[in-house]
């Protein structure tokens, strides 16, 4: 059984998701379609250059992939506590919320980019090495898989 199945009567089933690990330089990005693909996958990477670019940029993602809701990510300490990357990235979700029609969930994103750093040294598919390149990209399917997986925790209260 796949751990990333909801039930069919789930407000998210085939729902194409688009999750986003937001960052200085570039915001990386992981999609997933619930109940049709096996597990969220990473995408690529948008360059930082401005909102205008990566409005646009999204933008275009969005309409190529026919995302129906975005997730994301907000760093916090692994005590919880906020930081000044916390409030960049809530402003980009702010930013995102008003810029783009679809829902928007927020996802703690916690060792996330540790968590993606770890599979990289462990797939043959990047080589057992971490690859700068896509790190962003892996860091956003694991804040796709992480909201998931709340997700059906949240069915089981």
């Amino acid at each position: 059984m796949n751990e990333f199945r909801l039930p069919s009567d789930h407000p998210l089933h085939l729902k194409t998701l688009l999750a986003m690990d937001f960052g200085e330089k570039f915001i990386g990005i992981a999609t997933y379609c619930v109940n049709r693909d096996p597990y969220p996958t990473p995408y690529g990477r948008i360059a930082n250059k401005g909102e205008a670019l990566v409005l646009k940029e999204l933008k275009q993602i969005i309409s190529d992939e026919c995302v129906d809701e975005i997730i994301i990510g907000l760093p916090f300490l692994t005590d919880g506590k906020k930081t000044t990357s916390t409030a960049r990235a809530q402003t980009f979700v702010d930013f995102i919320r008003q810029n783009i029609n679809l829902p928007v969930h927020e996802q703690d994103e916690t060792l996330s980019t540790y968590e993606a750093q770890e599979r990289m040294k462990n797939s043959p598919r990047y080589n057992f090495q971490v690859d700068l390149s896509q790190i962003d990209a892996v860091a956003a399917s694991v804040i796709l898989e992480d909201f998931i997986r709340r997700t059906i925790g949240s069915l089981r209260l």
